[in-house]
C-alpha cells in the first residue's frame, strides 16, 4: 500500500514539471525579454531597451560578452580588493580605495539616491550577475556576484579619476615606518616616467562658419591605455539613444554624442584636490587636531585587508585617520597630511547619466551645475551650432592669497574650502567668433585663441597655465582651417607634424655645425635630420632617430628641475651643452645599430601594434606578427597619439596608450559620424573582432559609425536578447 502512495506522489510532482524557478533569475530573464542587442559588422552592440534601466541591463549583459576580464577587473580595484589577487603589492591601493569609501557607505550612498539611479544600479548588478548565470563556463577571478553600490566607489562617476592622483608609495611610507625613498630613486622614477606617453585627450569643436555642410562638428579622441574602453550605442523609450566610449564596468557614455548634442571630456589641470597639513596631540589617550582655537576629535577606525600569499589568503589591518578634510594620506615635514577632494558619488553618476540625455545646450548648461565632474575638462558641440568649453566642473572656492599647489595648514580656518565655484565663475568659452575650440589637456587660455578666456579674470588655482606642443600643433592646423568634412577633421586629428623637434633636432644640428673637428661617424645620420620636415611616417627614418634622441635624451641627470615637456624640448634644444647633445646623439646611434643592424631604420620597423592576447597587460614578442605604425607620442605634439612601453625587453617599440577610441562627429538634421577603435570591439582572441580593426587604425582609415535604427539593422550581424545569443 504504502509503494502505491510512493508512486501516486511521485505521479504529482512529475506532473508539475521543473523545480521551482529562482525569483532573481525569473526577473532577470523577464528584463532580458525586454532588451535586443544588435551587433554590427565591427561587434560594436547596438542595446536596445524599454526603459532606460532594460538598456543599462543590456550594456554590462554586453560588455561582459566583449571582454568580463575587464569589467571584473575595473571593480575589483575600485572596491579595494585588488590584493586579493596580486597580493601584498597591491595592499596600498585597497587602502587608498577604502580610506575613501567603505563598504557600508557605499550602501548608504545607493540606499538614499534617488529611485531611477537606483534603478540603474540595480540594472548594472543585474546584467553583469545574468552574464555570469548565463556563462557557467566563465569563472570571475574574485567577484562572483556584483552588487548594485558597487558604482559607488568611483569618486565622479569614471572610473580611475581623482583618487588615483594620491600616491600609493607616500601612503606606504606614511604606515611603514622607517620606509623612505631616497633622492637618487625620487630621480630615477623621474627619468622613467619622461619616457611614459602623457596622458591626456585632444577635443576639438567647430562651428558652421568653418565646415562645408554648415553644420558643427565635434573630435572626440581620448588618449588611454589601449582597450581600456569599448565601443557602444545604447537606446531607450525613454529618450535615450547615446553612441560613443564607456568604460568597461560603467552604466553610462563617457564621451560620446546622442542626436542632438556632443561631449569629449580632457583630463583637467584644475586644482581640485588638497592635502592639509594637520597638527595632531594626544590626550588622555585620544588622537585631537588643532582647527583655529579648538581641538577636534581625529575620526579613527580599522581597515582590514586580505591578500593573496601563497595558496592562501593572509590579512593585515590598517588604523585609519580622518579629519573634517578627509583622509590622512602621507606626511610632509614630518606632519600628518589629510587629502580632500570631490566625493559625492551618487550625484556624480546622475550628473554622467544625465549628461547622455541632453538635447540642446540650455539642458547641458544646466546639467554642468551639478559641478561633480571633477577631473574633466569638457568640449561640446551640437545640433544647433553651438559649441562651448568648460574647464573643470567641480572647483571648491579658496583664499586666492594662500597656495594651494603645496600642503597648507590644516589648523588655520581660513585654507578650508569655502564652496564650491559656481560654472559662470569657472572658466567658461562659448561660441568664440573665430569658430573654434580647442583643448589638448594645455592651458585654457589658448582654447580659442584671441578668443580666449583671459589669465588675470580667474584665481591661480582654476588652471595650471601650461601649454604643451599638441596644443600648439592643433592651434597652427585649426587658425587656417576652412570647409571641414569629416575626413578633412579626420586628417586635421593625424597631421603628422611634431612640432616639439622643431625645438629639438635644429639644436643638436648646431651643436654638430659649431665643431671645430666634426666628429666622425655623424655626418649621415646628421645629415638624414638636416633634410627631415618634422613629420612622421612609416618609412621615415629621421623620426627613428628624433623619437630615440628625445627620448633618451630627456633623461638627462643634468636638466633643471620642475620643466614641463614643452620647456625641456626648448632648453635641450637651446640651452643645454654641444657637447652633452652630440653625446646623447652618438649613444642612440650605438642603440640603434646593436639592436636593429644599422642606425637608418624606418620608423615603421621600430614602431609597432601587436595584440597577442586578451591579457590586461599586453605581453609583446619580436618573434611574432605585428604591424607598422607612423604615428608618434604625444610627446613630441603628435595629435593623434601612440605612446608606449619600453620594458617589454623587446628591441621594437609597442603601442600600449594614446589614440584608442577615436570619433568625427557632424551635428545637423541629422548626425553623422566616423569612429576607430585601437585593435577591436572584443578582448577574446577567437572573437573576429579582437583585432579587425588593427589595420584601419594603423592607416586612419575610419568606419561609417550606424547611429539611427535603419543603418544598424542595414549592417547587423547578430541579433538577440541577452542569455540568448546563438
Amino acid at each position: 500500500m504504502k509503494t502505491c502512495y510512493f508512486i501516486v506522489f511521485l505521479t504529482l510532482v512529475l506532473a508539475c514539471g521543473d523545480a521551482p524557478v529562482d525569483p532573481e533569475v525569473q526577473s532577470w530573464e523577464e528584463q532580458a525579454a525586454r532588451v535586443t542587442i544588435i551587433r554590427d559588422d565591427f561587434g560594436v552592440p547596438h542595446v536596445y531597451g524599454k526603459t532606460d534601466a532594460d538598456a543599462v541591463f543590456g550594456l554590462l549583459y554586453a560588455q561582459c560578452e566583449d571582454d568580463f576580464n575587464r569589467v571584473e577587473q575595473n571593480y575589483i580595484w575600485a572596491i579595494g580588493r585588488l590584493a586579493e589577487i596580486e597580493g601584498e603589492e597591491a595592499l596600498y591601493s585597497d587602502l587608498r580605495a577604502r580610506l575613501f569609501m567603505s563598504k557600508e557607505a557605499a550602501i548608504a550612498a545607493y540606499e538614499n539616491s534617488p529611485d531611477w539611479l537606483k534603478e540603474l544600479c540595480d540594472a548594472f548588478a543585474d546584467g553583469i550577475n545574468y552574464y555570469l548565470h548565463t556563462h557557467p563556463e566563465v569563472t570571475p577571478k574574485l567577484l562572483t556576484r556584483f552588487e548594485p553600490w558597487m558604482p559607488m566607489y568611483f569618486s565622479e562617476g569614471s572610473i580611475g579619476g581623482d583618487i588615483e592622483r594620491i600616491s600609493t608609495r607616500k601612503l606606504q611610507a606614511y604606515y611603514e615606518e622607517g620606509i623612505s625613498f631616497p633622492e637618487a630613486e625620487s630621480l630615477e622614477i623621474e627619468k622613467r616616467e619622461a619616457e611614459l606617453e602623457p596622458q591626456g585627450s585632444n577635443g576639438i569643436a567647430i562651428d558652421g562658419s568653418l565646415t562645408e555642410s554648415g553644420n558643427a562638428m565635434l573630435l572626440i579622441n581620448p588618449h588611454t591605455s589601449f582597450y581600456f574602453r569599448g565601443e557602444v550605442h545604447m537606446v531607450s523609450e525613454e529618450g535615450l539613444n547615446a553612441y560613443g566610449a564607456v568604460t568597461w564596468g560603467q552604466f553610462f557614455i563617457y564621451q560620446g554624442f546622442n542626436e542632438k548634442t556632443g561631449w569629449m571630456h580632457t583630463s583637467t589641470y584644475t586644482d581640485v584636490l588638497d592635502e592639509f597639513v594637520e597638527t595632531i596631540t594626544e590626550v588622555e589617550g585620544a588622537p585631537l587636531y588643532q582647527y583655529g582655537e579648538e581641538l577636534r576629535p581625529v575620526r579613527t577606525s580599522e581597515i582590514t585587508l586580505s591578500y593573496t600569499s601563497g595558496d592562501g589568503l593572509l590579512q593585515r589591518t590598517f588604523p585609519a585617520y580622518h579629519t573634517h578634510h578627509g583622509p590622512i594620506t602621507h606626511q610632509f615635514d614630518g606632519k600628518p597630511v589629510a587629502t580632500a577632494m570631490m566625493w559625492d558619488p551618487a550625484r556624480a553618476l546622475e550628473q554622467s547619466f544625465i549628461r547622455t540625455k541632453q538635447d540642446s545646450y540650455a539642458g547641458f548648461r544646466q546639467m554642468m551645475d551639478i559641478r561633480t565632474n571633477s577631473s574633466n575638462n569638457t568640449v561640446y558641440a551640437d545640433a544647433d551650432g553651438n559649441i562651448a568649453y568648460f574647464h573643470g566642473n567641480f572647483i571648491p572656492r579658496r583664499d586666492p592669497s594662500i597656495n594651494y599647489r603645496l600642503p597648507v595648514d590644516g589648523s588655520n580656518p581660513a585654507t578650508d574650502w569655502q564652496g564650491l565655484h559656481s560654472v559662470d565663475e569657472s572658466i567658461l568659452v562659448f561660441n568664440p567668433s573665430n569658430g573654434w575650440i580647442q583643448n589638448c589637456n594645455s592651458t585654457p587660455y589658448t582654447s580659442a585663441l584671441e578668443h580666449s578666456p583671459k589669465r588675470g579674470a580667474y584665481p591661480n588655482y582654476m588652471s595650471a597655465d601650461r601649454e604643451n606642443f599638441r596644443g600648439v600643433h592643433a592651434i597652427d592646423l585649426l587658425k587656417e582651417a576652412s570647409d571641414l568634412t569629416l575626413d578633412k577633421l579626420i586628417d586635421l586629428a593625424y597631421d603628422p607634424r611634431l612640432p616639439a623637434f622643431e625645438a629639438l633636432i635644429p639644436g643638436l644640428i648646431e651643436a654638430y655645425d659649431r665643431q671645430q673637428n666634426p666628429e666622425p661617424g655623424l655626418e649621415a645620420a646628421i645629415d638624414t635630420l638636416r633634410q627631415w620636415n618634422f613629420r612622421t611616417s612609416e618609412g621615415s627614418v629621421a623620426m627613428t632617430l628624433a623619437h630615440f634622441y628625445g627620448t633618451s635624451y630627456g633623461r638627462t641627470d643634468n636638466r633643471p628641475p620642475g620643466l614641463s615637456d614643452m620647456e625641456l624640448m626648448q632648453y635641450l634644444g637651446s640651452e643645454s651643452p654641444d657637447a652633452e647633445r652630440l653625446s646623447a646623439f652618438r649613444e642612440v646611434l650605438e642603440t640603434l645599430t646593436r639592436d636593429f643592424g644599422q642606425w637608418s631604420t624606418p620608423w615603421g620597423e621600430v614602431n609597432r601594434y601587436q595584440r597577442i592576447n586578451g591579457d590586461i597587460r599586453q605581453p609583446f614578442d619580436d618573434s611574432k606578427p605585428s604591424i607598422p605604425i607612423g604615428f608618434a607620442s604625444g610627446r613630441w605634439g603628435a595629435l593623434a597619439a601612440y605612446g608606449a612601453r619600453y620594458n617589454n625587453n623587446t628591441k621594437r617599440i609597442y603601442g600600449t596608450r594614446g589614440n584608442s577610441f577615436v570619433a568625427v562627429v557632424e551635428f545637423g538634421e541629422k548626425v553623422r559620424a566616423k569612429s576607430i577603435l585601437a585593435g577591436g570591439q572584443s578582448g577574446d582572441p577567437e572573437s573576429p573582432h579582437f583585432d579587425d580593426q588593427s589595420e584601419r587604425y594603423a592607416k586612419a582609415k575610419f568606419k561609417d559609425v550606424p547611429f539611427y535604427e535603419a543603418d544598424v539593422r542595414s549592417r547587423a550581424q547578430e541579433e538577440y536578447q541577452p542569455g540568448k545569443r546563438k
